[in-house]
């Protein structure tokens, strides 16, 4: 927390977090033309940001590609402010990972990672078990479909209708998923994105990465649901009673 704190001191590392919000994955480059300091300045500021959790990084080939990381921010509220505003903010507000592993996807569109403090093997289970995703999913409360490579899962509104459909496309056990993202919720022709999870174990927690590849122009409020469903998701391993959403 104290972290958190000493890193949103800083006027340019609030600027640079505006920046990433407006347009996420920057390089070094990218950032540095926008602000009057140099570029071993704004190295120090983003050394600053990644150690508070506040971004994260994908290194691609040369480059290395800054995001947007508010799942801490969020963490913070939750700790501070919501405790204020339950049970109006409870109905309303209801996972951090080998980043190295270079894949054929190219660069992400958001990253996003979280520490949850569980065994490798419960939050493979609670990403693979259509019961426990249906469990701590934000706004769905039933998941039909098995998460086996090559099938298709559905995640269900409580009125029935499909919000989500996935295709696991890869799958190293305990380590990676990777899915296609069909988002019915927006229509029947909304185009279809890809999805990937990475576990990485770090003693009592574990690191997970949630990166998101292909999306389509206005499909930027993803962002929101993906902190959502890790916030729920985090709760629900942590401390068994998970953040669903307003009815």
């Amino acid at each position: 927390m104290d972290a958190i704190f000493k890193a949103l001191g800083d006027p340019a590392r609030r600027a640079i977090l505006d920046s990433l919000r407006a347009v996420d994955g920057q390089t070094l480059t990218d950032l540095e033309e926008q602000f009057e300091m140099t570029r071993f300045g704004v190295m120090k500021h983003l050394k600053v940001l990644e150690d508070a959790s506040l971004i994260v990084t994908a290194k691609r080939g040369r480059f290395k590609y800054h995001y947007l990381n508010a799942l801490p921010l969020q963490e913070m509220l939750d700790r501070w402010v919501a405790p204020f505003l339950r049970p109006q903010a409870q109905a309303i507000s209801d996972l951090k990972t080998k980043l190295e592993r270079a894949h054929r996807m190219g660069k992400p569109d958001f990253m996003m990672q979280t520490f949850i403090r569980c065994t490798q093997d419960a939050l493979w289970e609670a990403l693979t078990q259509a019961d426990q995703m249906a469990a701590y999913h934000f706004m769905c409360n039933d998941v039909r479909g098995n998460t086996s490579v090559g099938n298709v899962t559905e995640f269900i509104l409580p009125d029935g209708n499909p919000m989500l459909r996935q295709v696991t496309t890869e799958m190293d056990p305990k380590t990676r998923i990777a899915a296609t993202f069909e988002p019915m919720f927006m229509g029947p022709d909304a185009p279809a994105s890809h999805m990937v999870y990475l576990i990485e174990p770090q003693g009592e927690q574990c690191k997970l990465t949630i990166e998101h590849y292909d999306m389509a122009p206005g499909q930027e409020g993803f962002g929101e649901g993906w902190a959502r469903l890790a916030s729920s998701l985090k709760s629900y391993l942590e401390t068994g009673k998970a953040m669903k959403g307003a009815a």
